[in-house]
C-alpha cells in the first residue's frame, strides 16, 4: 500500500483506485515544495534546534498552518460547496454563481478569495500541471471532475 492510499482509506474509510492514488499524490507533493523558508518548516527546524523532539517540532509547524500560510483549504471548500449549491439555483451556471458569490464577500469587505493567489507568484505555476492531471482523469473517468468545474469558474470570475 503506497502512502496516498492510506491517507485516502484513513478519510474515506475505502481504498482508492490506482488513478485516484495517483492523483492525489499529485495535489499532495505542492505542498511540501517550498523549501526551508516556509514558516512551517523554518519553525520546525528551530523547534529541534532547542531539544523539542520529532512530535513536538511536527507540531508546532502544524499549529501555524491556518488561513493565510499553509492555504485556507476548508475556507475554499466552502467557498466551492456554496457555488455548487447556487448553480443548482441558478440553472447549473457555475461562472453566475461563482460571481455572484465572489461579489457578495468583496460587497462585505473580503479582500481574499480563499484558496486563490500565492504571496511570490502572480500565477501560481503549480495549478496548470494539476489541473492537466485532472483533465487526464476526467478523461479516464477517474473523478468527475465538478470540483475543478468550480475552480476554473473562480479564477474567470
Amino acid at each position: 500500500m503506497r502512502f496516498p492510499d492510506m491517507i485516502w482509506l484513513m478519510l474515506r474509510g475505502d481504498l482508492p483506485t490506482r488513478g485516484q492514488s495517483e492523483l492525489l499524490e499529485a495535489a499532495l507533493v505542492p505542498g511540501v515544495d517550498h523549501g526551508p523558508h516556509a514558516p512551517s518548516i523554518a519553525i520546525a527546524r528551530m523547534a529541534v534546534t532547542c531539544g523539542l523532539p520529532v512530535n513536538g517540532a511536527m507540531a508546532s509547524a502544524i499549529n501555524v498552518l491556518d488561513d493565510i500560510h499553509g492555504g485556507a483549504g476548508q475556507q475554499c471548500m466552502e467557498l466551492y460547496r456554496s457555488i455548487e449549491a447556487a448553480a443548482g439555483n441558478q440553472g447549473g451556471d457555475l461562472l453566475a454563481a461563482a460571481m455572484g458569490i465572489i461579489g457578495r464577500q468583496r460587497e462585505a469587505g473580503e479582500k481574499i478569495v480563499p484558496g486563490f493567489g500565492h504571496r511570490f507568484h502572480p500565477v501560481d505555476p503549480r495549478v496548470a500541471p494539476l489541473f492537466t492531471l485532472v483533465d487526464r482523469a476526467v478523461a479516464a473517468g477517474t473523478v468527475s471532475g465538478r470540483w475543478a468545474a468550480i475552480g476554473h469558474a473562480v479564477e474567470d470570475a
